[in-house]
């Protein structure tokens, strides 16, 4: 039935194309970052995989939360990153941010190459360590656990219903808080060189497909 779908109206200053993006990444980044991490202004948050669907967009959201932001990526993308608003940005192939003594209210791996045993020791006090992909019954385990043991949380789990998302995120595209980002658009025919492109890792924001 589609009242039971997720439905939101295009954004008014958007193509059809950047309205289509805003489904998966930015819903994704909004429920991490408000619904399970409660994100503050003033927090101090690190975005794993920054340039991506999910990591740009938590960039931007981040920052519209009023949280400080460092984003982590690759060489190619520093500036990319840090014009979407990040307030530092690390280059993952030059620096690793654990052993740079710097701590983190919230640690968004968007990439999964990293771990929260990893990142433990780069969270404040009660800091939330998120994560959007990986085993599924391990990260329930492992959010379980540290639930009850610790003060650090390894926060794991999946949006479903995205409409309240869709009408918060095309608000703010309205008024210009954030903005979609599409690399590359390809069409049908094209959806296999798509899928290559996107698995080498190192799209900015969302790649998608013209019917």
């Amino acid at each position: 039935m589609l009242e039971k779908r997720s439905l939101a109206i295009k954004p008014a200053n958007t193509t059809y194309e950047e309205a289509a993006g805003l489904v998966d990444g930015p819903t994704t980044s909004l429920f991490f970052l408000r619904a399970k991490a409660h994100i503050q202004s003033g927090d101090k948050v690190l975005v794993i995989g920054a340039s991506g669907s999910i990591g740009i967009s938590a960039v931007q959201l981040a920052k519209y939360f009023g949280a400080e932001v460092i984003g982590v990526c690759s060489t190619a993308n520093l500036k990319f990153v840090k014009s979407q608003g990040a307030d530092k940005v690390i280059d993952y192939t030059k620096d690793d941010f654990t052993k740079n003594g710097e701590t983190y209210d919230i640690i968004f791996d968007t990439v999964g190459k990293n771990s929260f045993s990893c990142c433990k020791s780069s969270l404040k006090k009660n800091g939330r360590y998120l994560l959007t992909i990986g085993n599924m019954l391990t990260n329930y385990v492992l959010m379980l656990w540290t639930s009850v043991i610790g003060s650090k949380k390894f926060i794991y789990g999946m949006s479903i219903e995205k409409t309240e998302a869709l009408i918060f995120l095309k608000e703010l595209i309205e008024v210009r808080k954030i903005k979609p980002i599409i690399d590359k658009d390809y069409p049908l025919e094209q959806i296999a060189e798509a899928h290559r492109y996107v698995e080498k890792g190192h799209k900015k924001g969302n790649v998608v497909i013209t019917v």
